[in-house]
């Protein structure tokens, strides 16, 4: 038992709803149901908190047994302690994950080696637990040491930022801990997935048709592949490979790798795969693909959010041609890991007779509602996570407009550092960008002026991976690095945190030049 006035973590409590309540008046002890200790203390439903003049409250904290016969404490049957611990977790997260992370003020990681990262976040597991005030601690040691992907100078990958709205959806998502696959028990997520995949259908162009939020846009490849396949051959669902012919996938050379990798998975083989030519912007040259016809998927994952621009969708021109649709939100909207929806214009209910198989403990056919809401039966999984909340809840709030000015925000900042480093010796564009990716070369002195060099490109190639580490381990920034055909290793940066601003861009440039002014 615990000692009235806070909870197991010494912060003040409101008067929830523990199990019992040990009353201590004048040296006698009773003990009553909550409600009427409560009532009894304060008078009536009165909330207050843990205080009452000449009354002290001890809580009675459950325990459970153990095989070893020794009692731990749980939070199982106490709300105030579950309720005071995640008060703390939520702090902990809104100060050091939220306001710390996505702060220029902090370092975007705070890089260890291995083998020390273990020590520090001491990962064993044990047979007994630990208090809560370690837990605590371990919560600050998981964000202390984890990468700040909102943080304006994260340029890293395709997803940055953190949009609040897009958050409270993901908090959301996660307490009410439901699986996507029926109506009645996810009836509100069932109704708002269907509307918000009816909207990205719109900006797409098409009035009616299908889709599904997937695991990832790898995943939403994969799933276009396998409907194409059924679509031609529908009886390969029943009888497998040895129904088809060889089959052949035709992609440009530039396109993802899940396209091999869905090839491998889906057992068509790496060998299947047919590259298409690309021009040098990394375009897929039509002229090259005429004489190849079939269901035509448009991988949209990081480009389909510029649907949403006014001024700059015309970059998807044509994609409403497209049978499907690959679109990850979770990329250029910022809407949160993972956000990927796969649309399709079939009206013909393609999805579910591809994947479905009527599991009847699910998907009974004689529900008292329209077990057409039943979209488990789209996907090849059987629990699914609910990814629409957080887009939902984010374009409530931001509205179409919102969300158009942060695409053209992007691009307006993309083409800002274009322009900077246009200024300044020592960056080399690999090609003028259309897009919010910006590539380029950062050419340290020693190398400037000696492009004519043998050995000028094996030596260009050797400054990103040695900067990349630099501004790793001093926490400053992160940019992405790669080689690409011919061309040596180039920064990448991705212009996409809607919270980066002209100074974030000019800090990059400075950044780069301290941390190779040696080299």
């Amino acid at each position: 038992m615990e000692e009235g006035g806070g909870d197991p973590l010494g912060l003040l409590c409101p008067v929830g709803r523990p199990e019992k309540l040990a009353l201590y008046r004048g040296g006698q002890t009773r003990v009553e149901e909550s409600s009427r200790a409560i009532a009894g203390c304060f008078g009536g439903g009165q909330k207050r908190d843990w205080q009452c003049p000449h009354v002290r409250v001890l809580r009675v904290r459950p325990k459970i047994l153990m095989a070893d016969s020794e009692a731990l404490p749980s939070l199982a049957g106490d709300p105030v302690a579950v309720e005071a611990l995640l008060r703390a977790v939520f702090g902990v997260v809104v100060d050091e994950a939220i306001q710390k992370g996505t702060s220029v003020s902090q370092k975007v990681c705070e890089w260890k080696e291995p083998e020390e990262l273990k020590q520090l976040l001491d990962l064993e597991l044990r047979s007994q637990g630990e208090s809560q005030e370690q837990i605590l601690e371990r919560c600050r040691a998981v964000i202390r040491y984890s990468v700040k992907t909102g943080h304006p100078r994260f340029f890293n990958q395709l997803f940055s930022g953190l949009d609040p709205h897009a958050l409270a959806g993901r908090i959301i998502t996660e307490s009410l801990n439901t699986s996507q696959y029926t109506y009645e028990i996810a009836p509100v997520f069932v109704l708002m997935e269907e509307e918000v995949l009816r909207k990205l259908r719109a900006l797409v162009g098409w009035s009616s048709g299908d889709g599904i939020f997937c695991p990832g846009g790898s995943i939403s490849n994969m799933y276009a592949v396998n409907l194409a396949r059924y679509q031609r051959y529908p009886d390969c669902k029943q009888r497998g490979l040895r129904t088809l012919p060889p089959l052949a996938l035709f992609t440009s050379k530039e396109c993802h790798y899940s396209i091999q990798k869905g090839a491998a998975f889906l057992g068509l083989g790496t060998d299947s795969v047919r590259v298409v030519k690309a021009d040098e912007r990394g375009k897929m040259v039509p002229e090259d693909l005429e004489r190849q016809i079939g269901m035509a998927e448009a991988e949209a994952a990081w480009g389909g959010s510029v649907l949403l621009s006014q001024t700059h969708r015309h970059l998807l021109d044509g994609i409403q041609r497209a049978d499907s649709v690959a679109w990850n939100p979770h990329k250029l909207l910022a809407a949160g890991l993972q956000c990927s929806a796969l649309l399709l214009q079939d009206t013909s209910n393609l999805l579910k007779r591809c994947h479905g198989s009527q599991a009847s403990y699910l998907f009974q056919q004689d529900k008292f509602y329209d077990v057409a809401l039943d979209t488990g039966d789209k996907v090849v999984q059987c629990g699914r996570r609910v990814d629409c909340l957080k887009l939902w809840l984010m374009w409530k709030a931001q509205g179409d407009q919102g969300l158009e000015r942060r695409i053209d925000q992007a691009f307006v900042l993309a083409r800002y550092l274009v322009e900077e480093m246009k200024k300044r010796e020592g960056f080399e564009l690999v090609m003028e960008p259309e897009f919010v990716n910006v590539c380029f070369w950062f050419v340290p002195l020693t190398l400037r002026g000696k492009q004519e060099s043998p050995d000028y490109h094996e030596r260009l190639s050797k400054v990103a991976p040695v900067l990349k580490e630099r501004m790793v381990k001093e926490g400053s920034m992160m940019i992405g690095y790669q080689p690409h055909g011919t061309r040596g290793n180039f920064f990448r940066v991705v212009v996409a945190n809607s919270a980066l601003t002209c100074a974030d861009m000019d800090f990059l440039l400075d950044e780069l030049e301290r941390l190779g002014q040696d080299l």
